[in-house]
């Protein structure tokens, strides 16, 4: 079991080395480790079995969040005192809230999403922004989606800022990444889901077809790049092209903003046919 370390004083310290490199992708993969900053992240770290590899603290920050610094000495995670410059020096964050943890990837592999028979899952194709990568992720888990897949045109899932903008979602479902949107697409379809494209140019409208009550079966939505959408090759992949309509004058919606509508009509489209599973707790 491990137990509270002396206090980090220098950021030169080679664990603090070692974490810091983490805010780079390259050194995410190599190592298949990624952080998490502040009190919430950590929270869902702790509670994902044999995630938090170590935990990063300032005395405060172990004094005020003690519950969380306990059961990460329990889970087996490395704990360290840090001073608040050791913490500023690894955290990606202006203002750090004095807990980093250092986690192990917890991707799922595609097949065993597919395997899993999902009802519901987003599916980020050409996604670059990380904090909307995040933020979708956290959309997907609200609604209840059973999966998120990324595509391998899409931004790391592990990027400081996608982890922060999912706000602990990225530990509560399954996330497969680096899955070329054609598989995706076959994939999902192969095992019955009906595939949507999400783009404002869609001929398709999204209150049309939640009135034709054709929503309440397996559902994949397909969101595209923040600027530009999903291209032509990419929509013509899937079953259908639908728009969210603007009922007012803004001239379009933010992608995530797009996403949570969509995700949210299908779970309650899924609902009301009976066929959506209930998801709490988290």
């Amino acid at each position: 079991m491990s137990s509270v370390g002396p206090e980090l004083i220098s950021p030169r310290s080679s664990r603090v080395a070692a974490a810091r490199r983490l805010a780079k992708r390259n050194f995410r993969g190599k190592e298949r480790l990624f952080l998490a900053e502040g009190p919430q992240a950590v929270r869902e770290a702790v509670g994902h079995r044999d995630t938090l590899v170590e935990l990063f603290a300032t005395p405060e920050a172990a004094e005020r969040y003690a519950d969380i610094v306990g059961a990460a000495r329990d889970a087996g995670a490395r704990i360290h005192l840090a001073s608040e410059q050791v913490i500023a020096d690894i955290s990606t964050t202006v203002t750090p809230q004095g807990l980093v943890g250092v986690c192990r990837f917890l991707d799922t592999p595609f097949e065993e999403i597919l395997a899993a028979r999902p009802r519901l899952v987003a599916v980020l194709a050409h996604v670059r922004d990380p904090g909307n990568a995040g933020t979708v992720l956290r959309c997907a888990d609200a609604a209840g989606a059973e999966a998120v897949v990324l595509t391998d045109a899409s931004v790391d899932l592990y990027n400081p800022k996608a982890v922060r903008a999912s706000v602990g979602s990225l530990f509560h479902l399954p996330v497969a990444v680096g899955v070329p949107v054609e598989q995706a697409v076959a994939g999902l379809r192969e095992t019955g889901v009906r595939v949507l494209a999400a783009d404002g140019a869609g001929d398709r409208d999204l209150d049309d077809e939640l009135d034709k009550g054709g929503m309440g079966g397996p559902t994949a939505w397909v969101f595209g790049n923040e600027a530009w959408g999903l291209p032509e090759e990419t929509r013509a992949l899937t079953d259908a092209v639908v728009r969210v309509p603007i009922h007012g004058k803004a001239e379009s919606l933010n992608l995530a903003t797009a996403a949570a509508v969509c995700l949210y009509a299908s779970a309650r489209a899924q609902r009301a046919a009976g066929g959506c599973r209930s998801v709490t707790g988290n």
